[in-house]
C-alpha cells in the first residue's frame, strides 16, 4: 500500500469566454464595469477545429474547449496533441451544468410529441442524453475514470470541485478534470425569462490533482482546496468555513448577492443571510464574477474558482489583490473599494483550512490569505462554500502527508 494523495491542489486551469482567457483577466474583468460593445462570443472552432463537432452541441463545444485548455495548462496533454501524458484511467471527469443541452431535450421531446420518434436524426440524439458533456469530454481525451455530470442547481459548481476533489482523496483516481458550462439559447432564455446578454455563454475547468501526484510528475501548483460545506443559509456556510468570525482575503459572493447600506446589517438578493446580518466583515473586497460573464447558474462555483486562482496569484505576487475592489453589479453600494488588497482587521483568526484528504494537523494559513466563494441561494435552503488557499510549498516547509488509502488507484 502507498501513501495517500496528500492535499489536493488545482495544476490546470482552463476558460472558454468571450473577452477573458486568463484567471486573471477574469478577475480584472469582474472588478471593472465593462463599457462598449459585447465581445463577440467565443469561437470553438478556433480552439478545438470543426471537425468531428458538427452534431455536438454549443454546450459540450465549450467544455471540450475548457478542458482542453487546463489539460495543457496542468501538462497532461502536450501542445501539439489531444491524449493525456498519463494512464488514462488515473484521471476522472466531473462536470457541472444545469441548462447546457436544455434545447436539445426540449426540442426532441417536442418532435416526438408532435410526430414520431422516427423522425429524430440518429446523430442528434445523443445529445440529448443529460451526461453528454462529461461524456464527450472524456471520449475525446481517453478519460478512463469515474465519470460524473451534476445538475444541482445554484451549487452544482462548487458540488462539482468538492466532488472532483473526494474522487482524489479516496484514491479512485489521481486527478480529475471539473469543468463547469452553461449557454444561452431560445429555450433557455424562455425558461428564465431573461434576455441573452443577461445569460452566460462559456465554460472553466480545473483540473484537480493529489499534491504527491502533482509533485511527482514536476506540476506546479496554482492552489489548494480547503474546506468545503454544504448548508441551508450563507451565515452558518460562512461560520462553518470560518469559525470565529475569521475574515477572508477576499469573497467571491453568491449570484447578484447584494448587501443593504452600510451599517444595517441588512442582506438582499440571492444569497442574502436570512437573519438579515452581513456573513463577512465590510472590510473585505467583494466580487460578483456573474457581473462580468452573466448569470451563470450550474458553471458559476467553477468560474469563482478561477477567478480566486487569479486572486492568489496577486496577492503571492505582492500586487494589488482586488484591483477596483470588486464593485457589485446588483445592489445600492459598491463594496470594499477602499479596503482593496487589505488585510487590516482581516486576520482576526488563523483558520486550518483542511482540503479533502489532508493528513490531521493541517497548515495553517491565516484566513487573511484564503479566498471564500460561496454559491447558493438562501430562499431554496442551499447553500455552498469552499475556501481556496495558497499551495503547500508556500505554507509551510514540509507539507503533511494524509494517511494511507485502502482504495488508491494501482497507477
Amino acid at each position: 500500500m502507498t501513501r495517500g494523495p496528500g492535499e489536493v491542489v488545482v495544476t490546470g486551469v482552463g476558460l472558454a469566454l468571450p473577452g477573458a482567457d486568463t484567471p486573471d483577466a477574469l478577475l480584472r474583468r469582474t472588478a471593472c464595469a465593462v463599457t462598449g460593445p459585447a465581445a463577440e462570443p467565443f469561437d470553438t472552432a478556433a480552439r478545438i477545429g470543426r471537425r468531428g463537432h458538427r452534431y455536438k452541441d454549443r454546450a459540450t463545444r465549450l467544455a471540450l474547449c475548457a478542458a482542453l485548455d487546463a489539460l495543457r495548462d496542468a501538462r497532461l496533454i502536450p501542445s501539439d496533441g489531444e491524449e493525456v501524458t498519463v494512464p488514462g484511467d488515473t484521471v476522472g471527469v466531473v462536470a457541472s451544468s444545469n441548462l447546457g443541452n436544455l434545447d436539445t431535450a426540449c426540442l426532441t421531446a417536442a418532435a416526438i410529441a408532435e410526430r414520431s420518434a422516427v423522425d429524430l436524426s440518429p446523430m442528434s440524439l445523443p445529445n440529448a442524453s443529460s451526461n453528454v458533456i462529461a461524456s464527450w469530454v472524456a471520449i475525446r481525451h481517453g478519460l478512463r475514470g469515474p465519470n460524473l455530470m451534476l445538475c444541482n442547481g445554484a451549487t452544482s459548481g462548487l458540488d462539482a470541485v468538492h466532488w472532483g476533489a473526494a474522487l482524489v482523496a479516496a484514491g479512485r483516481v489521481r486527478r480529475a478534470v471539473v469543468i463547469g458550462v452553461e449557454t444561452h439559447n431560445a429555450v433557455v432564455e424562455d425558461l428564465l425569462g431573461r434576455s441573452a446578454d443577461e445569460l452566460l455563454d462559456g465554460a472553466a475547468a480545473l483540473v484537480v490533482e493529489g499534491a504527491r501526484w502533482a509533485e511527482g510528475r514536476g506540476a506546479r501548483a496554482a492552489a489548494t482546496l480547503g474546506r468545503y460545506q454544504r448548508r441551508a443559509g450563507l451565515s452558518g456556510c460562512v461560520e462553518a468555513l470560518l469559525p470565529g468570525g475569521a475574515a477572508p482575503g477576499v469573497w467571491f459572493t453568491p449570484e447578484r448577492y447584494a448587501e443593504g447600506p452600510a451599517g444595517t446589517g441588512a442582506g438582499t438578493g440571492a444569497g442574502a443571510g436570512t437573519d438579515g446580518a452581513v456573513p463577512v466583515p465590510e472590510a473585505v473586497p467583494r466580487y460578483d464574477v456573474t457581473s462580468a460573464v452573466g448569470r451563470a447558474s450550474g458553471a458559476l462555483g467553477v468560474l469563482q474558482c478561477v477567478a480566486a486562482i487569479g486572486w492568489l496569484a496577486r496577492a503571492e505576487a505582492g500586487t494589488d489583490a482586488a484591483p477596483g475592489a470588486g464593485p457589485q453589479a446588483a445592489g445600492p453600494r459598491a463594496v470594499g473599494s477602499e479596503a482593496a488588497g487589505s488585510e487590516a482587521g482581516a486576520g482576526s483568526g488563523t483558520a486550518c483550512a483542511a482540503g479533502p484528504g489532508a493528513a490531521p494537523g493541517p497548515v495553517p494559513v491565516p484566513a487573511s490569505r484564503q479566498a471564500l466563494i460561496t454559491s447558493g441561494d438562501d430562499t431554496a435552503d442551499a447553500v455552498a462554500g469552499l475556501l481556496l488557499r495558497p499551495t503547500p510549498d508556500r505554507c509551510h516547509p514540509h507539507p503533511p502527508r494524509a494517511p494511507l488509502i485502502s482504495m488508491e488507484c494501482s497507477r
